[in-house]
């Protein structure tokens, strides 16, 4: 919800201007306390009024007489340059406002001169029709009109310019193709390795006969035969896998 805005002028009610007086020396001596803290300077505030027996005197009143006595010691010249009253501060804001008038009368006057001049253009107005002592403003409208359509044009030819010496645009970048998919390599089953019972059982145990056998058995072999015997390194070199244990058990 927006603040309504005050009129800056004498409340008439008593109750309303008391409130005000309330709040508004509460907001003055604030606003005084934040100067003083922000830019380290002295300052003090001494409001007399109807509605107190005895002046509001901020920060207390042996400092605000010591700022009134180095306030003093100045020239006049000094402490006159930058104080007003009320006269003199309506005075400077009426010549405010007239300045601000003539600027916003002036702004009118040339706003309604060009569209005058456009409409003479289009051949819905005659020259005929301006006023004499409107010559002077119509020159000047022209005249700025002309150099602004100037500037845009400069602009434009600078804008062409730059266009053409700039280089041609690089061509967009194609997407990289697409990757073929690989197919999996080949599952290459390892043979699962050889017991020791096949090595075993492909040994010719019919080339030997095991001690003890005798040499009577028929159909077993060749017999127990020192010089039959294959040797033992022949018999490793043939069949790597195969343990060979002596009568004491040793491998």
């Amino acid at each position: 919800m927006t603040r309504k805005k005050v009129t800056l002028a004498y409340i008439t009610n008593d109750s309303e201007r008391k409130a005000s007086y309330k709040k508004r020396k509460k907001g003055l001596i604030k606003k005084v306390s934040k100067l003083s803290t922000l830019c380290g300077v002295q300052a003090c505030v001494i409001i007399y009024s109807p509605y107190d027996t005895v002046p509001v005197v901020w920060p207390s009143p042996l400092d605000a007489q010591s700022i009134l006595a180095r306030f003093r010691k100045l020239s006049i010249m000094d402490q006159s340059r930058k104080m007003v009253n009320q006269e003199s501060f309506t005075r400077q804001r009426i010549k405010k406002a007239t300045e601000q008038l003539r600027r916003l009368q002036k702004d009118n006057t040339c706003r309604e001169l060009e569209a005058f001049m456009f409409r003479c253009i289009l051949g819905q107005a005659s020259l005929d029709d301006l006023q004499i002592h409107d010559v002077s403003e119509m020159s000047f409208v022209i005249s700025q009109t002309l150099r602004d359509i100037k500037a845009r044009m400069d602009a434009m030819a600078a804008e062409h310019q730059r266009n053409l010496s700039a280089p041609p645009p690089l061509p967009p970048l194609l997407p990289p193709p697409p990757m073929l998919a690989l197919p999996p390599p080949p599952v290459v089953e390892e043979a699962p390795p050889q017991m020791e019972e096949d090595v075993m059982e492909s040994f010719p145990w019919n080339l030997v006969q095991s001690p003890g056998g005798g040499g009577g058995m028929e159909g077993s072999g060749l017999g127990w035969d020192p010089g039959m015997v294959l040797p033992v390194k022949l018999i490793c070199d043939l069949y790597p896998g195969l343990l060979l244990y002596d009568e004491s058990g040793v491998e």
